[in-house]
């Protein structure tokens, strides 16, 4: 085993990870036993620069290039836990960003396929991936707001940048039954909508507030 930059050894990182649940996630309201374990096993230091390990557990967004960003540890958990994952769905994500979200999917569902429009953060997200094992998630490059036409229709959709409204094509290639997360609103705060489809009606919750980078392409805000 050898030290990170800052000395850190990985099992400094699992007890980070331990310590990151404990304190952010349990006494928010993650209690899904499969989510928990998922946040526990991912690293999610690997999935930001390495001057930013020693951050990589706060419970806080962090740049990853771009314009983008990593979301908080209880974003990504709380998203998870309201996917409603069993093991057995194929997962749609818009937004592959880092690709940590990508490897806890990956941890609860059969199969994912996620879309991103940046070339570099899909390259690095691939290698890190593909780093750890995560052989069930599928990477494509290209305006995430018309979905993937070609694997669908997905049990679960979630997206991680907001949209002025939900995308059309998105709604389309919902399996029903199925879920659908996505946050909805202007560019400086949004809500975290779940959109439910199920006998051919489509029901929508409103689960709170949020603020996401903004979701570019044809049906999200225009570039």
């Amino acid at each position: 085993m050898f030290p990170g930059h800052n000395g850190s050894y990985p099992h400094d990182f699992e007890i980070a990870r331990e310590h990151m649940v404990a304190r952010d996630l349990r006494p928010r309201g993650i209690n899904d036993p499969r989510v928990i374990r998922a946040m526990s096993k991912v690293p999610r230091h690997l999935f930001v620069d390495e001057a930013l390990w020693d951050q990589a557990y706060g419970d806080f967004p962090l740049p990853i290039g771009y314009g983008q960003t990593i979301s908080q540890p209880y974003i990504v958990a709380l998203m998870a836990q309201e996917l409603e994952l069993s093991g057995r769905q194929r997962v749609l994500e818009i937004g592959t960003g880092s690709g940590y979200q990508a490897a806890i999917l990956a941890e609860l569902a059969r199969s994912v396929f996620s879309v991103e429009r940046v070339s570099a953060l899909l390259s690095r997200a691939r290698k890190v991936l593909d780093k750890l094992g995560y052989s069930n998630v599928h990477l494509k490059l290209d305006d995430g707001t018309w979905g993937w036409k070609d694997h669908a229709p997905f049990d679960v959709i979630t997206v991680a940048a907001a949209s002025p409204q939900i995308p059309q094509p998105l709604l389309d290639q919902l399996n029903d039954p199925g879920i659908l997360l996505i946050p909805v609103g202007d560019e400086y705060s949004q809500s975290l909508v779940k959109v439910t489809k199920e006998g051919g009606r489509i029901n929508q919750k409103d689960m709170g507030g949020v603020r996401f980078v903004k979701l570019v392409g044809d049906h999200g805000w225009k570039a």
